[in-house]
């Protein structure tokens, strides 16, 4: 079994015995392909690793948001309310 990442390209004419060609090949992908491939894979988990982070960042918010309102005497069901 090989390393290398394979591509599998599959024909959509719907005429492929009667034109002569395969319906679908498998070759290694090119070093410019992985290349590709790596960047994408990198940029999601930098995309996956910044959403996290807002998300993180908004939750803190709300929590010192609640916290500063119960400090100003409201309840809790007053709070609540407010967020709806």
């Amino acid at each position: 079994m090989t390393d290398t990442p394979m591509a599998v390209e599959v024909c959509c004419c719907g005429n492929c015995e009667a034109e002569g060609h395969e319906q679908s090949t498998t070759r290694p992908l090119t070093a410019e392909e992985i290349a590709a491939k790596e960047a994408a894979a990198a940029q999601a988990a930098e995309d996956k690793a910044a959403a996290e982070a807002e998300a993180a960042a908004v939750a803190a918010a709300k929590e010192s948001a609640n916290a500063k309102l119960k400090a100003l005497g409201l309840s809790d069901a007053e709070i609540a309310a407010l967020s709806k």
